[in-house]
């Protein structure tokens, strides 16, 4: 699904460089860093610079989400038509929460850091968040969990393509 969100994008935004491109690819829920690194790999940018935008780009709504997204869902809570809404999106969050509620920092980094459908930066905030951790140990939590699936989609989008081609 990543892949095919990923073209998209691609397509959509087809006039703007490719470092943009994957930028804004890594800042998109679902997406993130691992439709990023996708999209780099498929746009020919080189692997290093590939890491240090998407990692950026996908760093950049986390702090926000750790600080706001609790007073805002409770804000949004407080209006009949977002209620479901945001009622829906929590339960869905808290609904994948089990293992992070469990371990909190190593569950949290492994949640982010395995690139599964329904994980990830943005999802693992929202759960910190909804579960009141720490903002600075959610934050390390989640860089950390990043590294791990940053080196786990390198291996996928550019590793793995590159042996296809030229060994096998």
């Amino acid at each position: 699904m990543a892949e095919s969100l990923a073209n998209w994008f691609i397509q959509a935004l087809g006039g703007m460089p490719p470092e943009l491109i994957i930028f804004i690819i890594s800042m998109v829920p679902i997406l993130e860093l691992r439709g990023g690194l996708i999209a780099a790999a498929v746009l020919g940018v080189p692997i290093v610079p590939a890491i240090v935008i998407c990692l950026i780009g996908n760093m950049i709504p986390i702090p926000f989400i750790l600080l706001l997204i609790t007073p805002i869902f409770d804000w949004l809570k407080r209006t009949k038509l977002l209620r479901p809404l945001v009622e829906k999106l929590e339960r869905k969050a808290m609904s994948k929460s089990d293992k992070i509620q469990k371990y909190e920092f190593v569950g949290l980094m492994l949640f982010v850091g395995v690139p599964l459908p329904g994980t990830g930066a943005w999802t693992g905030a929202l759960i910190a968040s909804l579960l009141d951790i720490r903002e600075k140990k959610a934050f390390l939590a989640i860089c950390l969990g990043l590294l791990m699936a940053t080196v786990i989609m390198c291996v996928i989008s550019y590793l793995i393509p590159y042996l296809v081609q030229n060994v096998f």
